[in-house]
Order: C-alpha cells, then sequence, then structure tokens
C-alpha cells in the first residue's frame, strides 16, 4: 500500500447533517453525482471526491492499488474528523466502497453500490487499457467508455451531454486512469464480501454492458441482507441517465424505508 493522498473534495448541504461520500466511476470527477445534489443535500452532509488520479486529486506514480484508493479515502475521513459516514459509489467508486465497508466497517454506516463489480475481468482486457491510455492518452478510449455509460437512445437524446461526459473522460491523466485499471484488473473482492455488516442496497443499470446486472447478483450472493434493484433503461451511469429512479433508491436506503 502507498502513503495516502490528499482527495480534493466538495462539501454541500447542512454541517450537521449525516456524512454521505459519493465515489465515481473510472475516468469521471465529482461532477458526475450533480444530478443528485439538489435532493441529497436537503438531509445530508454530501463530501464528493475526485479519486486519486482524477479531476483535481493527485495523480502519484503508479500502478495503484484498490487498497490505496480505500486508505485514500479513510485519510480523507480523518482529515474531516468524521468518524462514520455513508456510501455511495458507482463502478470503481462502489469497488472503493465494499473495500472499506469489508475493512474498515466501523467507518461506513449504509453502504449503495452502483453498477459495480466485486471482480472484473478479463485481466488482459484492462492491462491492455491501461497500456493504450499510457500510449496514446485518455482520449483514444473516451469514445468507448462513453459508449457504455449510457443507452443509444439516451445518447441520441442528449448529445451535448455525451460530449461533455467524454471531454472529462478525455482530461483524466493518463497515468491516473492506467493505474486505476490495474486496481480493477487486480481485484477480487469476493472472499472480502462476507465481512461487510454495512445495510447494503446494489444498484444495477438494466441495459449496463460494463457491469450487468448479474455481477449486481452476485455481490448480493456473497453479501448476507444487501437488497438488488435493477433500473431500466440504464447503461453504466445509471444516476445520471436515470436520475430521479436512482435518487429515489438511495434515498429511501439511506433512510431505511425500503418498499418491500
Amino acid at each position: 500500500m502507498t502513503t495516502p493522498v490528499a482527495l480534493h473534495h466538495v462539501i454541500d448541504g447542512p454541517a450537521d447533517a449525516p456524512v454521505l461520500l459519493l465515489a465515481n466511476s473510472l475516468g469521471s470527477t465529482i461532477a458526475m453525482w450533480e444530478p443528485q445534489l439538489p435532493r441529497l443535500t436537503a438531509g445530508f452532509r454530501v463530501v464528493r471526491f475526485d479519486t486519486r488520479g482524477h479531476g483535481r486529486s493527485p495523480v502519484p506514480a503508479g500502478p495503484y492499488a484498490l487498497a490505496d484508493l480505500g486508505a485514500d479515502v479513510l485519510a480523507l475521513l480523518d482529515r474531516l474528523d468524521v468518524e462514520r459516514a455513508h456510501f455511495a459509489g458507482l463502478s470503481l467508486g462502489g469497488m472503493v466502497g465494499m473495500w472499506l465497508a469489508a475493512h474498515a466497517p466501523q467507518r461506513v454506516d449504509r453502504l449503495v453500490l452502483c453498477c459495480t463489480s466485486a471482480r472484473l475481468g478479463p485481466p488482459e482486457a484492462w492491462a491492455e487499457r491501461a497500456r493504450t491510455v499510457r500510449a496514446q492518452g485518455t482520449a483514444a478510449v473516451a469514445d468507448a467508455v462513453v459508449q457504455r455509460w449510457f443507452t443509444p437512445a439516451y445518447a441520441a437524446r442528449h448529445s451535448p451531454r455525451i460530449a461533455a461526459m467524454r471531454a472529462m473522460v478525455a482530461a483524466t491523466p493518463a497515468e491516473g486512469y492506467a493505474s486505476c485499471c490495474t486496481a480493477i484488473q487486480e481485484m477480487d473482492l469476493v472472499p472480502a464480501l462476507p465481512r461487510i455488516t454495512a445495510p447494503t442496497l446494489v444498484i444495477a443499470g438494466a441495459d449496463d454492458p460494463a457491469t450487468p446486472p448479474v455481477h449486481a447478483s452476485t455481490i448480493a450472493g456473497h453479501l448476507a441482507g444487501a437488497r438488488v434493484t435493477v433500473v431500466p433503461d440504464a447503461a453504466h451511469l445509471a444516476n445520471v441517465e436515470q436520475p430521479d429512479r436512482v435518487t429515489d433508491l438511495i434515498l429511501e436506503h439511506l433512510n431505511g424505508e425500503e418498499k418491500p
């Protein structure tokens, strides 16, 4: 494990409200969660952060391990003097959330895992993506990444947003992106899942080609009491494509109001 870095973060919402950490997908920044902010900040102190190697966070030399990304978040909680927080993460952010909840269970209250996986192969594909990004930059993979993020129907209706998302991926530092690819390549969280005690909601996008709903089922199969909800008409960035539904689910879970 490397030395934790000081993650760039932004805090919104009441200072005395319960803390909710929001963690992002590979290749994205804190802007990814903007559709959820107005409603989440009504009742939570929302802390968004850029993963190491992304956005305005430091870009140490890689490769990274998932433990490095998790240690960064623990260091952030310590700097903010937060003993315990809710955590919602999408894709890579969800992987970090599972690591945290398994290795530092006393720091995680309720957990939301969105469009993520406990083991995401094949390893060779991640190694190849890392090589491509280091050689050609993140712009070389931006189109393919964003194509997986949204359904074709959504992309056709929202071309300005698609362009903005592509620009976000292309602006990600190559070393940071490639090093996080290695973290995913080497990750196997399945053995750690039974150690998670936080009440957990797993959200899947019905049309997600990157982490299809079977990945959510696998997580729930190893995590006692986890609930799985599949959101229709959503690909990998379900929180952007179906913001109202995903925000409803997050709030219901964090407030303990899940419907049977």
